[in-house]
């Protein structure tokens, strides 16, 4: 009885959390407290504008700390829904167990923790390229052609060997728990193999997730998009086909961009 209440529970209690994520995410970008989830898009000519939006002069801790939040829930709401076959193999491999609560929750844990560490090295990334903004007056005006170049960085990388080899990991669940779960050590076992997985997630869709640095972080619109073109790709039997097309739509997007700012400066 007790192991079929989880069974049922288990889909609509991740339904409920990556809603809950979601939810927040809509209501925080916003309230007037936006600006701290959202620092501007790269694809902004004001780029220095939009570092004096984001950051309250002569303060780090706070929006630091609200960034990794925001970052955190972001990554509950776009990137857990596509690890859910993973969560599901695993939940029923340790049903048996008195623990398996515990250790379902520490595969999350590993999983958020490896994403929380790869969003506060792209804090970190951001903050230098909006310092580099305030001292360059030319970056200032010329911030879309960092937006454009990561936009032809993230098509390019849809054709590389590593998204490739990363995909399929994350596209072949059962025999991924099946690497690295023994039960012996169990508690370590279970925050390794979330952390395993979220490298490998890392991996695959490192550079759609940067997107979100040249479209603006507060776009819930877009983190939608982008979280359904993930969980395609990582779920759908069909899904690891959309890595090419999406490649070229980005290197087109970037194109245009640089084709457009080019007009317009030498206009």
């Amino acid at each position: 009885m007790r192991a079929t209440w989880h069974q049922s529970a288990f889909v609509p209690l991740m339904a409920l959390l990556t809603a809950s994520a979601w939810l927040t995410l809509w209501l925080w970008a916003a309230s007037p407290y936006g600006r701290y989830l959202d620092h501007g898009g790269w694809l902004e000519a004001g780029l220095a504008g939009a570092a004096c939006r984001a950051l309250p002069a002569g303060d780090v801790v706070l929006p630091g700390a609200l960034y990794v939040g925001g970052w955190l829930l972001m990554t509950v709401a776009m990137m857990l829904p596509t690890s859910l076959p993973l969560l599901e193999i695993f939940r029923r491999m340790t049903a048996a167990r008195a623990d398996h609560a515990r250790l379902l929750a520490l595969v999350i844990l590993g999983y958020l923790g490896v994403w929380s560490g790869f969003g506060l090295t792209l804090h970190l990334a951001d903050q230098g390229v909006h310092a580099l903004a305030l001292r360059s007056p030319w970056l200032t005006f010329n911030g879309w052609l960092l937006g454009a170049a990561v936009l032809a960085l993230a098509g390019l990388f849809q054709f590389s060997a590593l998204k490739y080899r990363c995909l399929e990991q994350c596209r072949t669940p059962l025999a991924f728990v099946a690497r690295h779960w023994r039960g012996e050590s169990a508690s370590r076992e279970a925050l390794l193999l979330g952390a395993h997985h979220g490298l490998y997630c890392v991996g695959c869709c490192w550079a759609l997730m940067l997107l979100m640095f040249v479209i603006g972080m507060g776009s819930v619109g877009w983190m939608l998009l982008l979280g359904a073109i993930m969980a395609a790709e990582k779920n759908l039997p069909w899904g690891r086909r959309l890595s090419a097309p999406l490649g070229l739509a980005l290197l087109a997007w970037a194109g245009w961009i640089v084709a457009a700012g080019g007009a317009f400066a030498s206009g």
